[in-house]
Order: structure tokens, then C-alpha cells, then sequence
């Protein structure tokens, strides 16, 4: 069974048709996903399900999630497990792999909630991590960020290896110093009590089954292109990344948990898409919006009420991933022609 949208639908295919997935480790088994309704957990969901593989979706609003999985509910391999990852230590059913893709993504919360960004991302995690430890689950992933490196100043690339230079003192890396002390949770629980859980720290990651009112950056430029509207950079845009499609994303994921090595961390990005936000701009504007916007650099002087992570080259390397058989299929333009159809459609 797959989507009824027919964007959403293409990019299970494209999953569920990826030869780099050893489809077999997961034949009678079952997979607990958490964060099931957010953009990433949604399509690992449907992927799974579309493979006839057992998938306990964790979730915290039942109504959203029989919304988002309307063309599943029939299907008895998905179960809606109704939890908070907060209070949540323990599960009720035999599990073989976890998926933890739960987190606080909002820039602007990681400013104004800042010790429950925290706690989120570390007392979540060991819960999880506790399941996986009780359920002696065959393989775990655990979802971190590119944003554990801080903020880099050149253009040289970043292996899984390389210094950070976070400041513990900013409240806004409330967000990547958590996700490195959670990275470091999975390592001691990997070594500690042998729980085979994997951290993959993803770069900006987008495509369809992103929300039209989506706060970030890709998403705003896309309803700009949409609407006839100009793309109005509020800083001079030259932070500089990788961008990474969702359909890639879940597919690293999914060769992650069954290839890759218990403790370890790799890095996943698209290494053909580093551009600076100014870059990317411009391509929305001419191609996606065929030349029809512009983009225009009002610089503000307060920053911080936006919730920007500094100026930075986040260039990742990603070659740890790609030995186990991952690449990427799409690149940015792509990218943003599936994001700006399915944002039009909804």
C-alpha cells in the first residue's frame, strides 16, 4: 500500500525500491518508530509499512497521526502507540529494531524553552535507550544534527571526527550540546550493555510532507516562489551547508540500522549541494520561481529573536555512510521542485 499523494508516494517508491536496503533483516520483524508524525518519521513509517514489515509508530496526538497515515489505518502491520518519550521507559511488545527521530527541531524554541529542548533530547533518549537495552532490539538509530560541529569558518570538510567549538554559555546550543551528550549516551550504552544503536547526524533535511507554515529557511523560500512573493534574506545569507532530500534521508536510516557499526556516527548529507543560503536563494528564485522573484538582504540588527544558529561552513564529509552502500538520488533543484509541487497541492 502506498500514499495517495502522489509526491509522497514517489518518494516511497524510491525507498522501498533501494537495492543498498538489505530488505531481507527486516522479514518478520517490527520496528518502533518515534516521532512518527514529524517529517522524517512519517515516511520511514510508510516505507516500512509499504514493505509489509511490522511498525509500532509512537506518537502523542492520535487525531494528527490518523490524519497523516489516513491511507494506512487499514493496515494491520501499523499500531499507534500513544506515549510520551519524557515518561516513557518501558514497551509493552516484543520490538526488534528502533528508530528515534523524536526531537525538538524549532530554532525559535531552542530560545525561549531551552532547559525542555534539553530534557527532550537527553531523559528521551535514555528512555529509548532503555527499551532498546530491555528489548535487546537487533539494531538502533538515534537522530542527531550536523549542528555538534558548532560552527566551522571554512570551506574544508568534515569528517565524523572533527572539533566543535560550542559555546556552553549561549542558550541557543541548548540544542547541539544536548544532541552531543545524547550521541555520547548512545556510544556508553553501545559499550556498557551492547546495545547495537547507531547515531546519524543529518545535515538540513527537506521534500515533501513538509508543513506550508514550516518556520525554516527551505520552507519559506518555497512559499515565496509559491505565492509570487521576494525571498527577503534577514542576514546576508552567507551561512554556507549541505542539504539533504527526505526520501535519502529515511533510505540512510534504513542502511544505517542493519550495516552500520554499534557506537558509531556518520555523517549524511548530499556533498553536491553546499551552497551558501544567499546561493540557494538565487536558485529558487530563478529556477523554481522561473526568474518571477527576487531576492533582496534587509539585514536586521537583533538576530537573536529568530533563533539563527551563527554564521558557519558546514561542508560534511560523507564518505563513512557511503561505505556501507548509501548515496543520495536527489540534488537541490530537485529538491525544491518536489517541496514547492506538494506545498502547492496542500
Amino acid at each position: 500500500m502506498f500514499d495517495s499523494n502522489k509526491y509522497v508516494n514517489a518518494d516511497i517508491e524510491q525507498i522501498v525500491n533501494n537495492e543498498a536496503i538489505d530488505w531481507n533483516q527486516f522479514v518478520n520483524k517490527s520496528v518502533l518508530v518515534t516521532g512518527a508524525t514529524g517529517l522524517i518519521g512519517t515516511l520511514v513509517v510508510k516505507a516500512l509499512l509499504a514493505r509489509d514489515i511490522k511498525v509500532y509508530a509512537a506518537i502523542r496526538n492520535e487525531e494528527k497521526a490518523k490524519k497523516i497515515f489516513n491511507d494506512f489505518l487499514d493496515n494491520d502491520k501499523l499500531q499507534f502507540v500513544i506515549m510520551d518519550i519524557m515518561k516513557f521507559d518501558t514497551f509493552d511488545f516484543d520490538v526488534d529494531y528502533i528508530i528515534h527521530t523524536a526531537s525538538q527541531t524549532s530554532s525559535k524554541l531552542f530560545v525561549e524553552k531551552p532547559v525542555e529542548t534539553i530534557n527532550t533530547t537527553l531523559k528521551g533518549t535514555q528512555n529509548i535507550l532503555s527499551i532498546a537495552k530491555e528489548k535487546a532490539v537487533k539494531g538502533m538509530i538515534f537522530l542527531s544534527t550536523m549542528e555538534v560541529y558548532g560552527t566551522p569558518s571554512t570551506d574544508e570538510k568534515i569528517r565524523e571526527d572533527h572539533p566543535t567549538n560550542l559555546d556552553t554559555t549561549v542558550v541557543r546550543n541548548c540544542y547541539p550540546i544536548s544532541k552531543r551528550m545524547a550521541e555520547n549516551l548512545c556510544t556508553s550504552y553501545a559499550k556498557e550493555y551492547d546495545v547495537p544503536v547507531k547515531v546519524l547526524r543529518l545535515t538540513q533535511t527537506f521534500g515533501p510532507g513538509v508543513l506550508y507554515n514550516d518556520g525554516r529557511v527551505f520552507a519559506e523560500f518555497a512559499r515565496c516562489a509559491i505565492e509570487g512573493r521576494d525571498i527577503v534574506l534577514h542576514t546576508k545569507g552567507e551561512t554556507k551547508r549541505n542539504y539533504l532530500y527526505v526520501a535519502d534521508a529515511v533510505a540512510s536510516i534504513l542502511i544505517a540500522l542493519t550495516k552500520g557499526e554499534a557506537g558509531q556516527a556518520y555523517n549524511v548529507a548530499n556533498e553536491a549541494t553546499y551552497c551558501s543560503i544567499f546561493e540557494m536563494a538565487e536558485l529558487v528564485a530563478n529556477d523554481i520561481a522561473k526568474g518571477n522573484i527576487k531576492v533582496k538582504v534587509e539585514v536586521e540588527e537583533d538576530l537573536s529573536k529568530f533563533g539563527y544558529a551563527n554564521t558557519l561552513k558546514m561542508n560534511l564529509d560523507t564518505t563513512k555512510i557511503q561505505s556501507l552502500g548509501w548515496k543520495p538520488e536527489k540534488d537541490l533543484k530537485q529538491m525544491f521542485d518536489n517541496l514547492s509541487m506538494y506545498m502547492k497541492n496542500e
